[in-house]
């Protein structure tokens, strides 16, 4: 049996007529006619009585009953299956990094989902590192973070570059400089998030080129905590600038150059990409929202 002869089945009941079921079918009667028999040589039972007026038998009504529902739902997986095609519903698994997760993206998802209702999202935020052992996995999507090591198996796509400052004490020795050049921190303690971050790494990368390959660092779980450690002349901190509004006890320092910054992007799978459905109506909101943000 399909979708079409139930409904014609139930059309015959409605109007209590084979020809005003072909017509709403846009059937010819004799196209009724064998529907209605093959459907009962299928089920080994007779579902109407023909006479004078059209009745269904008791075996008829059970079924006519039960094929209310397997029409209904039936009906109701192929609007969801259309939606499914088309980008209009889905689940996405988001993987996101800081200041991104918390600075940007929900601004960015708010008018997404506005727009985009039916479309499930989930979020991880993590390091680059971590989400990227993720995607490997298949447990996300594809994520926003920074640029990962080389590999032929993942796909980056760069959408601006994440600026950093510096944030210090007032009284801090580098506190009467305007502009800090990376030499500067050599013999300051360094606060960080993780022995991992990329952006110390980075650091570490440039002072090595000036002969400079010690930096005295000293790790802080969370880049929220980061600027209380600082107040407190504990050291000076090397924060994305988005993050940073200049507190009582503090000042925010530039850094000469783009020597520092972060390459900030979009990362999947290289057999991912290009994004398909409802990944991809996110992906190019999320490009475009970003891109414009940081032209802005």
């Amino acid at each position: 049996m399909d979708l079409k002869t139930l409904k014609t089945f139930q059309l015959i009941v409605k109007y209590g007529s084979f020809i005003r079921a072909a017509q709403e079918m846009n059937y010819v009667q004799s196209t009724v006619t064998m529907q209605i028999k093959k459907l009962e040589s299928e089920l080994g039972v007779l579902l109407i009585e023909r006479g004078k007026e059209i009745g269904l038998t008791e075996a008829g009504r059970l079924f006519y009953e039960q094929s209310l529902q397997i029409v209904k739902s039936m009906e109701n997986l192929q609007s969801s299956l259309s939606d499914l095609t088309s980008g209009e519903t889905g689940h996405i698994r988001i993987g996101v990094t800081e200041p991104t997760a918390s600075y940007r993206l929900p601004g960015i998802l708010e008018k997404f989902m506005s727009a985009y209702p039916n479309i499930r999202i989930s979020i991880e935020i993590s390091n680059t590192p971590a989400l990227t052992e993720r995607i490997l996995k298949g447990e996300i999507d594809f994520s926003l973070c920074t640029a990962p090591s080389i590999s032929s198996e993942f796909y980056f796509e760069p959408l601006f570059q994440e600026e950093f400052v510096v944030l210090m004490p007032e009284n801090h020795p580098l506190s009467q400089k305007d502009v800090l050049e990376p030499d500067d921190f050599r013999g300051h303690r360094l606060l960080i998030t993780s022995s991992t971050c990329p952006y110390r790494r980075k650091l570490e990368l440039v002072m090595q080129e000036k002969g400079n390959v010690t930096l005295d660092t000293m790790e802080i779980g969370s880049m929220t905590a980061l600027k209380f450690y600082v107040e407190k002349g504990i050291g000076i901190a090397l924060v994305p600038k988005i993050t940073v509004e200049p507190d009582k006890g503090t000042l925010v320092k530039m850094i000469s150059g783009s020597l520092v910054h972060m390459t900030f992007g979009i990362l999947c799978k290289e057999s991912a990409y290009p994004f398909q459905l409802a990944s991809q109506k996110l992906y190019q909101y999320i490009k475009r929202e970003l891109v414009t943000h940081s032209e802005g």
